[in-house]
């Protein structure tokens, strides 16, 4: 690849991740290396475990503790969410990857696990050839600003709304 580009998904609809993991799947098998960096989750879920099958060309990390869904972040959240964003960037740095995800990466800057400076700081220093997308909710105007393809996902329907919880294959 010689010229990558930084791709945002976002909006309240439902696949931003799956959209990222397709393009992940895509680029594997084009024989392109992906480096993945979760920034929310924590355990092995079902997006985890299947990409394992690909962990020549796929590799995954996970920067959330899990511990702060229903509360504000706290200092350990803060602490895994910049070690997760330095690791993103040694791997864009490393010329071992060609695509970086950054999953829930707008919403850790929505919830102030780090500044949206950072973020666009990443983005800058993004090398010729790598391709970066940015997955979450709420993406920061600077992001979408900055960002050569910007989707929103649009919520329309959900069976959420009807008490529908998140299902193991579908949503986790």
């Amino acid at each position: 690849m010689k010229k990558g580009y930084v791709q945002v998904y976002t909006g309240d609809g439902k696949g931003k991740t799956t959209a990222a993991l397709g393009l992940a799947l895509r680029a594997a098998g084009a024989g392109l290396r992906v480096y993945i960096g979760q920034f929310l989750k924590r355990g092995p879920y079902s997006e985890v475990r299947a990409l394992e099958r690909f962990s020549d060309l796929i590799s995954v990390e996970q920067y959330g503790t899990g511990r702060f869904v229903t509360a504000p972040p706290g200092s350990k959240d803060i602490e895994a969410a910049g070690r997760g964003l330095e690791t993103a960037r040694a791997a864009m740095s490393s010329g071992r990857y060609q695509i970086i995800v950054l999953e829930e990466a707008n919403v850790a800057v929505n919830l102030g696990l780090f500044a949206v400076e950072d973020l666009l700081r990443l983005m800058a220093d993004k090398p010729e050839a790598v391709e970066i997308v940015i997955t979450g909710r709420g993406a920061p105007p600077e992001i979408i600003d900055r960002a050569d393809l910007v989707t929103e996902m649009k919520n329309l329907k959900h069976y959420f709304d009807k008490g529908v919880t998140a299902r193991t294959g579908i949503e986790k």
